[in-house]
């Protein structure tokens, strides 16, 4: 029985060898985003700290953090970012870029970085979001969007297409020359907007609101304590709203235009430079109505003066009343001297 067992054995083939594991493919990595790196030496003292230059693609932006020191951007036709940076002692400055973004922070070995000015030129497209501490902030033919924010420091924008957001604790911001949705706040300063174009808010706290040269359907504009003017279009459908507590508001009114105006002070005076004929008077409160009144005008001040004219009288008769208020002042200063 054994041999006809061990015959049968060995004629039985052999079972086939078990297919070998297909090989394991893993997705190739995403190139790292390009970094460019600079640590100041104690040597590099006194020399141009910080000197590059990268391209962009289309749609790209500038992000910039800096805690102390100016930040001045320029443009160009090219689709490159020129950055100059000049450090204090033992100051570093990161550049990360990728497809969207070009990073810019600056940082120290010891605490808090020192003063750190930027002079910076990016393509005119490029948009730009600018944020410091310390820091003046100027942007100088920009055709895109702007955000620049800073706590101690004025901010300078000449340009600007799109949204532009300019922001300001203890400074003056200052925009001309820009078209898009606007939005200017600052605490402890004056906001002035000229020539340009599209939806404004503006905002302060202890300053005054100048608005001049401005094309736009809607305009709002607000201080505590400071004036308000506003010398542009005014739109059919159009809201204009100005309001202050202690200052003056005035505001120009084209020839030909279409405006409901309601117009409130508590402690001031209204008056204007061509004839209205008011339709509605309640206590500090009235109202009249230019033409069809499509529009609609919204003049307040609690301790100040409403004024209305045509454009280009506004701030002639705001630095009349200036002029008169130095004089008043420097007259009752001769008076306590006698």
């Amino acid at each position: 029985m054994l041999p006809i067992l061990l015959a049968v054995l060995l004629q039985t083939p052999a079972p086939a060898p078990a297919p070998a594991p297909a090989p394991v493919v893993r997705p190739a990595r995403p190139p790292r985003p390009a970094r460019v790196h600079y640590d100041r030496d104690d040597d590099d003292v006194g020399k141009a700290n910080f000197d590059t230059t990268i391209t962009v693609t289309r749609g790209a932006r500038l992000d910039l953090n800096n805690f102390g020191g100016d930040i001045t951007v320029g443009t160009w036709d090219k689709n490159t970012v020129h950055i100059k940076a000049d450090n204090s002692e033992r100051e570093r400055v990161d550049v990360d870029v990728d497809a969207q973004v070009v990073t810019v922070r600056t940082s120290s070995r010891y605490g808090a970085p020192h003063l750190v000015s930027f002079d910076i030129t990016v393509p005119a497209w490029m948009a730009l979001d600018l944020e410091g501490t310390y820091t003046d902030i100027t942007v100088n033919g920009s055709q895109g969007d702007i955000t620049a924010t800073t706590v101690q420091g004025d901010v300078d924008v000449t340009g600007g297409s799109g949204r532009l957001s300019l922001n300001s604790t203890s400074g003056a911001v200052k925009l001309t020359k820009a078209q898009g949705r606007i939005e200017v706040v600052t605490v402890n300063d004056g906001i002035t907007v000229t020539d340009s174009k599209g939806d404004i808010s503006a905002e302060t706290t202890n300053g005054d609101v100048e608005l001049t040269g401005i094309d736009a359907d809607n305009v709002q504009a607000t201080t505590i304590n400071g004036d308000v003017t506003y010398d542009g279009t005014i739109k059919d459908g159009g809201h204009y709203s100005f309001s202050t507590n202690n200052g003056d508001v005035g505001v120009s009114v084209p020839q030909g235009a279409n405006v409901a105006v309601t117009a409130s002070t508590f402690n001031g005076d209204f008056d204007a430079c061509f004839p209205v004929n008011i339709t509605s008077s309640h206590r500090h409160r009235f109202s009249f109505t230019i033409g069809t009144g499509s529009a609609k005008l919204e003049m307040e001040s609690f301790g100040g003066d409403l004024k209305l004219c045509r454009p280009g009288e506004v701030a002639k008769h705001r630095n009349e009343h200036e002029h008169e208020h130095d004089h008043d002042r420097n007259q009752n200063g001769d008076d306590d001297n006698d």
